[in-house]
This record gives structure tokens, sequence and C-alpha cells, in this order.
């Protein structure tokens, strides 16, 4: 079992080494085509590979939220959405309350949210809508 396989155990070492397997062969593949021609055909072969990749990526991090989800630590559950709550109250602070706030009086302060938590954020949320999406798949099934 590679380093992967030790830092994450189980299911989630096997999807973690195919994706960065396929990362690697992503990069020479793409190196290959930045620094010389290629025809069409193997220009089309690399587009479909990177298209695997991503879904490689997606369903990695599905499964990711999901064990995090189905997790035996209440802290482990509820992380994501509690680090969105945090996120969400400094955006409702900075937008909502301080406007209205500030018209009576200059104590109300604006809460720095940095471009990195920003992007958290999307990406929680997008972590969640996958999450919600495979469950609701899975229970039509």
């Amino acid at each position: 079992m590679s380093w992967v396989g030790s830092l994450f155990g189980g299911a989630t070492a096997i999807g973690a080494e195919t994706v960065l397997g396929g990362i690697g062969d992503a990069a020479i593949k793409l190196r290959e085509a930045i620094t010389g021609d290629l025809p069409p055909e193997k220009k089309a072969e690399l587009q479909m590979k990177l298209a695997e990749l991503d879904r490689a990526v997606m369903e990695a991090q599905s499964s990711v939220v999901i064990a995090e989800a189905q997790g035996q630590s209440w802290l482990q559950r509820n992380w994501r959405p509690l680090l969105m709550l945090v996120i969400i109250t400094i955006v409702a602070n900075n937008y909502i309350v301080h406007p209205y706030l500030s018209i009576f009086t200059d104590k109300v302060k604006v809460l720095d949210l940095p471009d990195k938590l920003w992007v958290l954020m999307e990406i929680g949320v997008g972590g969640y809508i996958l999450g919600r999406t495979v469950e609701k798949v899975k229970g039509q099934e």
C-alpha cells in the first residue's frame, strides 16, 4: 500500500490512488499537448481522459463527504455545516446587519472575509449539493 493508502486507508485510499495516478498521467499528456503539435485524434483522446479524470475527482470528493456524514463523531459529521454557518454569519453581518445598524451607530464593524474563505464556502456548498444529490439518487434505487 502506498503512502496514500496508509494516510487514508480502505476504499478512500483506492479512490485517492486512482485519482492521483490519473492526475500524473494527465499532467504528462498535457505537457505533450503544450510542447508539441498533436493530431486532432490525440487531442480528442486527451479531452476524453481529462473528462474521465474530472469524473474520478468528483466521485472521490463525494465519497469523502459521504464518509464524513456517516462518521461516528458529532464533530466529524458537522464540521462542514458549522464552518458554512460561520461564513454565512460573516456575510450576513457585512451585507445585511452592518449597513442597517450603521445608520444608528458607528460601533458596528465589518468583519474580514478573506478570498480563500469565500472559495472554501463555495466548495462547501458545492459539496453539500453533491452530497444531497447522491442521497436522493440512492433513495430512488
